[in-house]
């Protein structure tokens, strides 16, 4: 299954079909949900980094269970912008999990959001180094799900 642009994904989706946010870290998966006006993302779960087939089906049984059709993976671009291994290695990694559940997926610039989560549980949630580590994947995937989310917005939906 080819990856898809945000709006054409947001397009594709059934009436009250979730989008799933994905921040796939190289141990960790952070897993967050949209709601179905596709409006608001909330941090959902966390999934231990195994072989394709197993956080695929994983992923799936969340679908299911939520109602989610579409998946939005998180890009890690370069500070500059530029494509480097480690975004070709999670857009490979999104194609074969599309593929793998049958969902269709969107890419969406992570840059930062791991940086900026930390940040706000520091500052905001007063939260220890060891809860931190403990939330920070599911947050940092409803951070990345959020922002496509409101990037896509439909005009006159504000």
């Amino acid at each position: 299954m080819p990856l898809f642009n945000l709006q054409d994904l947001r397009g594709r989706l059934g009436r009250n079909e979730r989008l799933i946010g994905i921040d796939p870290g190289s141990k960790m998966i952070g897993v967050a949900l949209s709601d179905v006006g596709l409006s608001i993302a909330s941090p959902y779960g966390t999934l231990r980094r195994r072989r394709l087939r197993d956080n695929a089906a994983e992923v799936l049984a969340i679908a299911r269970r939520e109602g989610a059709g579409g998946l939005v993976v998180g890009l890690p671009l370069s500070m500059d912008g530029s494509f480097g291994p480690a975004a070709q290695a999670a857009r490979d990694w999104a194609l074969a999990l599309s593929a793998a559940t049958g969902l269709p997926a969107a890419l969406w610039d992570e840059r930062l959001s791991s940086f900026a989560v930390n940040q706000f549980l520091i500052e905001q949630a007063d939260l220890s180094r060891r809860k931190r580590a403990a939330v920070v994947d599911r947050a940092a995937a409803a951070w990345i799900l959020q922002s496509a989310l409101d990037a896509t917005r439909p005009s006159g939906s504000d």
